[in-house]
């Protein structure tokens, strides 16, 4: 056994807690200096803390926490009434950074003819742009105490829409694309029996955890038993449906979000991952980061794909929000809400070098637009929900450090 594992823990807990203390104090969301603490610690500068298959593990159990909490505090009518808006600014927020990605990376390398390699391979740094990770938004949008709202929810349906798009898409291009021999039909198939699934499985699970939270209310057995069915809705999105496990959590959160005691379970989830959890999945997205060995080329690349990663969600997902009838400001948010990139791109990403589609120096650019967007959208989501918006119906709590 290594036990290094328990001093590199320490360090992570110990150091991402002081700099999300020093986060707040300077007014920005302490999920900021949690990744920042993961970079201090990490290959990029002290390189103390290795990105280690537990620590990995770790920081999964960490994201699927979270999104189920997210799914906890989800209103059940809000996310319904949400659902067109949602749908509507996912698909946007993947046709813009889809062909945003395709042209800056014709743009660098060369056009070529459709059904070309180099065409796919455009194509495919695309669809790694197309990716939302709403986690560190989630995060973000609960310590301010607005993951309830209208535009709370609206941000977090669209991002679980963009994910079953974007797979879809991955889908697609992997076909075209001559890497693995994959049936579009199949996969389509997979995600509606997904949901069909989630469907039955929800209404016998809402049901027996009515009961049991009518006969034993506020006993630690019903967070255990929410907690398990979490872990196995995560297991079955990826391992029947190869839907994100993140969707899996998300789902089972909605589930039992209507239940009486689902504060209660959400008050004891939030400990787990407010004290362990947490910490390790933000400072895991700075371990992950190495800005060593850049060459000039892809650099610059590197800093295009950041430019176009970040404004086409802005731009894609903003034009849907005004679209669908929000304001500005609300439309800003959803566009800044939405443009986060974390895990599921990483995955589009190492799908792509197992197929041969791209070459592994492009792991680089993903992994600076993760890094660059898990920082700057909660800050920028931050100032924006500063001032006070007369139309909100927010009613959440915002955690503390």
């Amino acid at each position: 056994m290594d036990y290094s594992m328990f001093f590199e823990l320490a360090i992570i807990l110990v150091v991402a807690k002081l700099m999300a203390i020093g986060a707040r104090r300077l007014k920005a969301p302490q999920v900021v200096g949690e990744i920042i603490a993961g970079l201090i610690i990490g290959p990029s500068v002290l390189g103390i803390v290795r990105q280690t298959d537990f620590i990995s593990n770790l920081a999964s159990i960490g994201v699927v926490l979270l999104m189920f909490q997210a799914g906890l505090e989800t209103n059940l009518r809000e996310l319904l009434h949400t659902g067109p808006k949602a749908l509507a600014i996912a698909c946007t927020g993947v046709l813009v950074p889809l062909v945003g990605g395709t042209l800056l990376y014709m743009g660098f390398y060369g056009f070529a003819p459709v059904g070309d390699v180099e065409f796919f391979r455009a194509l495919f740094i695309g669809v790694i742009l197309t990716a939302t990770s709403v986690s560190i938004t989630v995060a973000t949008l609960k310590e301010m105490g607005k993951l309830r709202s209208t535009l709370g929810t609206t941000i977090v349906s669209a991002a679980i829409i963009d994910d079953v798009i974007g797979i879809l898409v991955l889908t697609v291009v992997l076909s075209l694309g001559g890497g693995e021999a994959v049936s579009i039909s199949t996969v389509v198939t997979k995600i509606l029996l997904f949901f069909v699934f989630i469907a039955v499985f929800g209404v016998l699970c809402y049901f027996v955890f009515r009961w049991m939270d009518s006969k034993w209310p506020h006993t630690q057995r019903i967070p255990i038993f929410s907690l398990a069915v979490c872990f196995f809705l995560a297991y079955a999105a990826e391992h029947f449906f190869g839907v994100a496990d993140i969707t899996g959590a998300y789902a089972a959160g909605v589930i039992l979000c209507s239940i009486r005691d689902a504060d209660y379970i959400d008050t004891k989830m939030n400990i787990s991952s407010y004290m362990l959890f947490g910490p390790v999945f933000f400072a895991s997205i700075g371990l992950k980061t190495d800005i060593h060995g850049f060459s000039s080329t892809m650099l610059l690349f590197s800093l295009g794909f950041v430019v176009v990663g970040l404004l086409a969600k802005i731009i894609g997902c903003g034009l849907a929000g005004l679209a669908t009838r929000h304001n500005a400001r609300d439309s800003l948010r959803i566009g800044v809400g939405m443009m986060t990139r974390g895990e599921v791109a990483l995955i589009v990403t190492q799908k792509g070098l197992s197929t041969g589609i791209i070459e592994s120096n492009f792991f680089t650019p993903v992994i600076l637009l993760i890094l660059v967007s898990s920082v700057m959208t909660p800050v920028v989501l931050k100032r924006l929900f500063r001032e006070k918006d007369t139309k909100t119906d927010e009613n959440g709590l915002a955690h503390g450090a």
